[in-house]
């Protein structure tokens, strides 16, 4: 499954995560908080600094897939830049996540297509070799298999694996409508969550006096 089905206004990285998706590390953020991107994952991975694998990937790719890539945490080349971004982008990708450097920043804001990346650098990496495509992979602490979903937004990138894709989607929508349901509590001036002095005889914190 390849296209991305409606990408839901409530949907959240937070949500997902609490609800058991796994959570990429927090170095990986977007260039642009504004941006969001949902769709499954198009594993690969790379040498310290290398992209011949992303290049292949691309020729690989279909509309609708995340580029997920792990480059080894490395931030002193970047593997991705303003080509291959304008290619992902005409390519209809979703979005691209990198767990390195890429570079061009300003122009890749402006192409628009959604990019997570753990950093930047102006230097480009090499062409040598070695890599994934498609295979399983572990990208900023998280298991990615091709097909897996992906969502992202300003809080991060989290990985729903294909097989828990409508369970956990579920599950973050019940949760979704809960804290709906404690903001509007907190409108009509309940400040005082209900489950708060139960948890709180359960635990040991020293308050001061006032």
């Amino acid at each position: 499954m390849t296209s991305a089905p409606d990408h839901p206004d409530w949907l959240a990285s937070s949500l997902l995560a609490d609800v058991g998706a796994y959570a990429l590390s927090a170095r990986i953020k977007p260039l642009d908080p504004a941006w969001r991107l949902w769709g499954p994952a198009l594993p690969v991975s790379v040498p310290p600094g290398d992209n011949l694998a992303i290049h292949h990937a691309l020729t690989l790719a279909r509309a609708g897939e995340v580029l997920v890539v792990d480059a080894q945490a490395y931030l002193e080349r970047a593997v991705m830049g303003g080509i291959m971004t304008t290619q992902s982008k005409a390519t209809g990708l979703a979005g691209v996540v990198i767990d390195g450097a890429i570079r061009d920043s300003l122009e890749l804001v402006e192409l628009g297509l959604p990019v997570f990346a753990a950093g930047t650098h102006p230097a480009g990496p090499s062409k040598k070799g070695d890599g994934s495509v498609l295979h399983p992979i572990v990208c900023a602490g998280a298991p990615v298999r091709a097909g897996d979903w992906i969502h992202g937004d300003c809080d991060g990138v989290v990985v729903v694996p294909l097989e828990r894709r409508d369970e956990l989607l579920a599950a973050a929508h019940a949760k979704y409508l809960r804290e709906q349901e404690r903001m509007a509590a907190i409108a009509r001036g309940e400040l005082k969550p209900a489950w708060l002095d139960a948890d709180l005889a359960r635990a040991a914190i020293a308050v001061g006096a006032r």
